[in-house]
């Protein structure tokens, strides 16, 4: 009897401590669940609202002239002539040379800052002089300054060496290359700072001079790094309008300069649906871009944040 009772009292009380600890299961079960479905909704939300302008102005681009205005969320009297008359030269737009412009001022205003920003960021982090860390709070204090503030002294100094005629893309290529330079180094800076350098080290230890253990050993390794930067100088070069509408020439206008003096189809008339049109050709190739090497931007964005 005694054995009996002993064990129907250790039952009752693992019963009783195994109902407070399954309660507190559940209850982390649906704090959890909770959490994700906040998580996803906030995710939502984010992307509804960055994604909101671009759709209605797709929306906006395949539609009939005559209803710019309609309210309707999805398209209605879908057409294509807003984005011939956006390639049409004979209402004075010329978005075909404007978009190589703009190719031909971001690839080399690209190329240019990485080449300096490689150099400098590698520079930056390996080797030692005096003064190392103040040179990259000047450069990153350059990204601060405003770019309205170059516009007169700019202007003055670009007219002065008969810079703002003809097609001298110097004039737009020097400018933002001042803008993408501290974003290439301060992301490179950042990136080489959490590289491996044992593997220079064990490159010069074999023979390789430091130059090219930096070109065969730790370049490769730094792809996605590199990528990433490049792509981030390319959209910002390509976004680019407040010195390119000052310094550009009929010649050498990047297409945000362009969309800007559009021309409607008839004499006095806002194009908003062309250049609805214009924009969505000037923005779905970054999107396809982006979206296409996702993996290596997420991947050089994030590189160097775990250590080990």
């Amino acid at each position: 009897m005694d054995t009996a009772a002993t064990t129907d009292t250790a039952v009752t009380r693992t019963a009783s401590v195994a109902e407070p600890e399954t309660a507190v299961r559940t209850q982390r079960s649906r704090s959890q669940r909770w959490r994700t479905v906040r998580g996803y909704a906030g995710l939502a939300l984010i992307v509804i609202w960055g994604l909101a302008p671009f759709y209605w102005m797709m929306v906006t681009a395949f539609r009939d002239v005559g209803f710019t205005f309609d309210n309707t969320p999805w398209p209605t009297h879908v057409t294509l002539d807003n984005f011939r008359t956006a390639f049409s030269t004979d209402l004075g737009n010329h978005l075909g040379r404007a978009l190589l412009n703009s190719v031909i001022i971001g690839v080399v205003t690209t190329a240019l800052a990485m080449l300096v920003g490689i150099t400098a960021a590698y520079a930056i982090t390996r080797l030692k002089f005096v003064g190392k860390y103040l040179v990259l709070g000047f450069i990153l204090g350059a990204s601060m300054f405003p770019g309205v503030a170059l516009v007169s002294p700019l202007f003055q100094m670009f007219s002065s060496w008969g810079w703002l005629t003809g097609a001298n893309y110097q004039a737009l290529i020097i400018p933002n290359i001042s803008f993408a330079l501290p974003l290439t180094v301060y992301t490179l800076t950042a990136f080489f700072s959490e590289m491996p350098w044992e593997l220079e080290e064990s490159a010069r230890v074999d023979g390789c001079t430091q130059g090219q253990a930096f070109r065969k050993i730790l370049l490769p390794l730094a792809a996605p790094g590199l990528f990433t930067t490049a792509i981030l100088a390319f959209i910002s070069a390509w976004n680019e309008f407040l010195l390119s509408s000052q310094f550009a020439t009929a010649k050498t206008q990047p297409v945000t300069v362009a969309i800007a003096y559009f021309t409607g189809q008839q004499a006095h008339q806002e194009p908003y649906t062309t250049v609805m049109a214009a924009g969505t050709i000037v923005t779905v190739p970054l999107i396809i871009m982006v979206l296409a090497f996702q993996r290596a931007i997420v991947s050089g964005l994030t590189a160097g944040g775990v250590k080990g």
